[in-house]
């Protein structure tokens, strides 16, 4: 099992809980790596749901062993990509066709996570009524508070910006709004004072 039990963190930190069955005509499950896993416990606690989910998964190679799982619970639709990108045009077409009562389950990276959170907020879901499950990696999306550039699947801190080349403090603020946390200029004061990188939750 690929679980992470994240540190207390200020209140703008994301807090992620267990996926588990809503009454509800239609269901939205979006996930990525391991987060297939929480998906299959989901069918497991509650099989109904199946007949009624559309699944988007993002695979990342066309060798996961999770697709074919994922198939044998038999949902309604299943959707299988290679990155988040390309899933977009089909989670966007499938918020914009929604009715009343759709039940949306994230699980996998907090990139994945934060992304989808974002695309079905901006069609009218409130996040709290969105379910979310952290499941492999705990490598951040980050943005440089400096030149506004994301940085996908940070693993160490600090790190160096791939847009602007600073090298920047992980910070625990996460912003809804560009789903990722902030990246703060290390070195400001004393430029060159890089402290060494460390990898996140070592």
């Amino acid at each position: 099992m690929s679980t992470f039990e994240f540190p207390p963190s200020i209140i703008s930190r994301p807090v992620y809980g267990t996926l588990a069955p809503r009454r509800g005509k239609h269901h939205l499950m979006i996930a990525d790596a391991e987060g297939a896993e929480a998906l299959l416990e989901l069918a497991g606690k509650d099989a109904a749901l199946m007949p009624r989910a559309h699944i988007i998964y993002v695979s990342g190679d066309v060798e996961n062993p999770f697709v074919e799982k994922l198939r044998n619970i038999a949902p309604l639709h299943l959707y299988v990509g290679p990155s988040y990108n390309a899933a977009v045009p089909r989670l966007r077409r499938m918020l914009q066709d929604a009715h009343m009562g759709l039940q949306v389950y994230l699980a996998g990276t907090e990139g994945l996570m934060g992304q989808a959170m974002l695309e079905a907020t901006s069609a009218g879901i409130p996040h709290t009524a969105i379910q979310t499950e952290h499941r492999g990696s705990v490598a951040r999306r980050m943005q440089c508070v400096h030149c506004k550039g994301i940085t996908e699947n940070v693993i160490t801190d600090p790190f160096t910006c791939s847009h602007c080349g600073l090298h920047l403090f992980v910070r625990d603020h996460y912003s809804r709004r560009i789903a990722a946390y902030q990246g703060v200029c290390v070195d400001a004061e004393d430029p060159g004072n890089v402290p060494p990188a460390v990898r996140l939750y070592s």
